[in-house]
């Protein structure tokens, strides 16, 4: 049988970057050494398809939700939404944003669609959201 090896729900990885307060938090899937392992998104562009359950500590193993659009979740919002809105990464460099989410921005970039909104949010909310894997959209000014 070809597909013996798989899973479905959570998977349980070792945390690249100490994860311990991030539940609820975007999370990509890297490696070191070709170990994998969980870190959260560095980039407006970032691949973060997983959330984080329970984080843990650099080197530990944490606990890890596929976003996959048969089950909505709840993410964490900066700014607002409306229901419907795009939902993509919020800008990682900007301190307390890595690996939560803000509504598609106006202001010109290259971002990656990884949900929908399914309620009104704001600011701090862990806002209902269906995933959704749209990849890019570039905003043009």
């Amino acid at each position: 049988m070809s597909q013996s090896n798989t899973k479905t729900g959570p998977v349980v990885m070792p945390c690249g970057a100490d994860l311990t307060a991030h539940a609820d938090h975007l999370a990509v899937l890297s490696h070191s050494t070709g170990a994998p392992q969980m870190i959260l998104p560095a980039s407006l562009t970032a691949v973060a398809l997983y959330l984080i359950l329970a984080g843990a500590a650099s080197g530990e193993n944490g606990e890890f939700q596929p976003l996959t659009p048969d089950r909505n979740v709840r993410l964490p919002l900066i700014g607002t939404c409306n229901p419907g809105d795009t939902l993509v990464i919020a800008n990682p460099s900007v301190s307390g944003q890595p690996g939560k989410v803000c509504a598609l921005p106006t202001a010109a970039g290259t971002y990656r669609v990884l949900a929908i909104a399914e309620e009104k949010g704001v600011a701090g909310q862990l806002v209902l959201a269906r995933p959704a894997n749209l990849g890019l959209i570039t905003v043009t000014a």
